[in-house]
């Protein structure tokens, strides 16, 4: 096959600095900013807060070292798509493809909105500037893979600083001793499974992203070595990171003024910081800003893969024939974003989110086993042990059920009717391929238009 003839792929563009970056700097978003106080507000005690986000940061790092192994034994991008197309089949699949496409990474563009809202301009104004963040950045992950990866780097830094800030000015104030708050700190917890349930979905937003390196395994420099490194590093330094932010704004701030604060880091840099605490609300948007590149850098790909799967219009499974980025992918992605921000209602999204993502991390999971059961001969860089996964299904579970069981709400049927809806979309359009031939047409001038071909697998 010469050159001219051979299908494009995409460049192992994302090294070590850059896979760290893309875990840490999605993980850590607006959230540790801006909602430690709805995880006090839900569970009741500063102890039990504490516990819950250090029992966060557990379940994903065990999360992330069984993903570590996936990611290994099946070296393509597309993260949970591809490992349960690969273990559980095509229907499974595309129920996730459809929910993720459509809602579940759109979802995080609340992040970036949320952070924005807590500033003084008009609602308009607010989404205004989201939208404008949106393609900026939609338009960066177009341009270039390592130009995108600087601008998660240089995020990544800026945030790691800023809770730096926060960390060192709490230790400060401990050392004065303030320790206060900390007194009887389990007093008042809420044991209600509904209560613990939702804690840890508020807790589980902030740690968000510490899967996105597997959606990028394609293009991840020597995969097999620099995706278990990239999340031990990642994971624990944002665990830590957080852990020790919430001890400071304990310390700083009462746990009354800590529930009833709209931003908890800009209260915190008000009381420590002085006339210098604007530099917090700067700090929020620009994680914000930072995660949601994150977010679009691997959610390009979920689309992209399932394209390339037959899972969605072949348009969205082609690249750039000179930038090798899969801009069709990128640009549909944001389009469902910017439709997702108009409604602008973020009440309850955390906790749908966080619903419909822990179901297929327990889908995806019960793969792993399966592969270890039925496939013990395929080659395994990095392995885990079995109960790994299981205890992290286990946690999967009661975090699907337990918000429903407990406290029974409508939204969530509404929720589980959307994924499986998937099947209804599949069955005609997927399975029969009722496809209408100005589909083709159109693939064909947007191909023209949009400067793209179809890209082989990079394995």
């Amino acid at each position: 096959m010469d050159e001219k003839t051979k299908k494009l792929s995409l460049k192992r563009d994302v090294g070590l600095i850059g896979a760290v970056s893309l875990i840490a700097g999605t993980m850590i978003g607006s959230g540790i900013f801006m909602s430690p106080q709805t995880v006090l507000l839900t569970i009741g005690s500063t102890g039990a807060s504490l516990v819950v986000w250090a029992s966060c940061g557990v379940l994903v790092i065990l999360a992330s070292f069984c993903y570590a192994e996936l990611g290994t034994v099946i070296k393509e991008s597309g993260g949970e798509y591809i490992y349960i197309l690969r273990t559980s089949g095509p229907v499974v699949a595309f129920m996730l493809a459809f929910s993720s496409v459509l809602f579940v990474r759109p979802a995080g563009v609340a992040g970036i909105h949320s952070a924005l809202r807590k500033c003084p301009p008009p609602e308009l104004v607010i989404k205004c500037v989201a939208a404008a963040a949106i393609v900026v950045l939609a338009t960066v992950n177009c341009l270039n893979v390592r130009f995108s990866m600087s601008v998660q780097v240089f995020f990544m830094v800026a945030k790691v600083l800023a809770l730096a800030v926060i960390i060192i000015g709490g230790v400060v104030m401990l050392f004065k001793g303030h320790t206060e708050n900390f007194v009887d700190s389990f007093e008042n917890t809420n044991v209600g499974i509904n209560a613990i349930g939702i804690a840890f979905y508020q807790g589980l937003w902030s740690y968000d992203g510490w899967n996105n390196l597997n959606y990028v395994t394609e293009e991840l420099k020597r995969p097999e070595v620099n995706l278990p490194r990239a999340v031990i590093i990642a994971i624990s330094l944002v665990t830590g990171l957080y852990l020790l932010v919430n001890v400071s704004y304990l310390t700083v701030m009462t746990p009354k003024e800590l529930m009833m604060s709209n931003a908890v880091a800009v209260t915190w840099g008000n009381k420590v910081l002085g006339s210098w605490g604007w530099i917090m609300s700067v700090a929020a948007a620009l994680s914000a800003f930072g995660s949601l590149n994150g977010t679009f850098f691997s959610g390009g790909r979920v689309c992209f893969v399932a394209a390339r799967e037959g899972h969605m219009p072949d348009i969205l499974a082609m690249a750039h024939v000179r930038r090798l980025t899969p801009s069709p992918a990128l640009i549909f992605t944001t389009f469902v974003s910017l439709v997702v921000l108009i409604p602008g209602d973020f009440q309850s999204i955390v906790n749908y989110f966080s619903f419909t993502a822990w179901f297929f991390y327990g889908i995806t999971l019960s793969g792993l086993i399966y592969l270890k059961i039925k496939r013990a001969d395929l080659p395994r860089p990095y392995k885990v042990p079995i109960v790994l996964p299981v205890i992290v299904i286990i946690a999967a579970v009661f975090l699907v059920l337990a918000p429903i069981i407990d406290s029974p709400q409508i939204e969530y049927l509404y929720v589980a009717l959307f994924v499986f809806s998937g099947v209804i979309v599949y069955i005609p359009f997927i399975h029969y391929k009722i496809c209408p031939s100005l589909l083709t047409k159109l693939t064909v001038f947007l191909q023209l238009f949009l400067e793209v071909a179809p890209a082989e697998k990079n394995i």
